[in-house]
C-alpha cells in the first residue's frame, strides 16, 4: 500500500501533466479561431506590437503559416500537438490512478527533454533554464523512486 504522501506526489505530477495537455488544446483551439478570422492582419499586428523584426525567421514562419491554412506544415503542427496532449492526458490518467505504465510514461517523457534542458541551462544560463531542468529532473527522480519502492500498481 503507497503511503498518503507518495499518493499526493503522483497525482500533483497528474494534474500538472493534464494541465500541460489542456494548455496546449486551448492554444490550438485559439489559433483554430484565428484562421477563421484575419489571422494575418492580427498576426501582424501582434508582431509589430512586440516590436519583433517581421523579416526574420520565426515571425516569417508564423505569418505564412497563418496567412495559408491549407498548408501541410501547419496540419502537421496540429497533429504533433494533438499527440502531444494526448500523451500528457494518458499520463495524467496513468498517474492518477498510480499505474507503473503511467509512472514509465512520465519517466520517458521527462527524461527525452532533459538533456536539452541542460544543455540550454549551461549554454544560455538563466534562472528560467535552470529552473525547467531542475524541476524535470527532480519530477523523473520521484518518478523513478516510486517506481523503485512498488508505489504503483502493476
Amino acid at each position: 500500500m503507497a503511503k498518503p504522501a507518495a499518493v499526493v506526489g503522483l497525482r500533483s505530477i497528474a494534474l500538472f501533466e493534464a494541465a500541460k495537455g489542456a494548455l496546449v488544446i486551448v492554444a490550438g483551439l485559439g489559433l483554430v479561431a484565428l484562421l477563421h478570422r484575419d489571422a494575418q492582419a492580427l498576426a501582424e499586428s501582434i508582431i509589430m506590437r512586440l516590436h519583433i523584426n517581421p523579416a526574420s525567421r520565426y515571425p516569417t514562419i508564423f505569418l505564412s503559416l497563418l496567412s495559408n491554412p491549407s498548408d501541410a506544415r501547419l496540419w502537421a503542427i496540429g497533429g504533433s500537438a494533438a499527440v502531444y496532449a494526448l500523451m500528457r492526458f494518458a499520463e495524467a490518467w496513468g498517474l492518477w490512478h498510480r499505474l507503473a505504465w503511467g509512472n514509465w510514461l512520465g519517466v520517458w517523457s521527462g527524461g527525452i527533454y532533459l538533456p536539452i534542458e541542460l544543455y540550454e541551462a549551461l549554454a544560455h544560463p538563466s534562472w528560467i533554464h535552470a529552473g525547467l531542468a531542475v524541476a524535470n529532473l527532480l519530477v523523473v527522480l520521484y518518478l523513478v523512486k516510486s517506481l523503485a519502492r512498488h508505489e504503483v500498481k502493476t
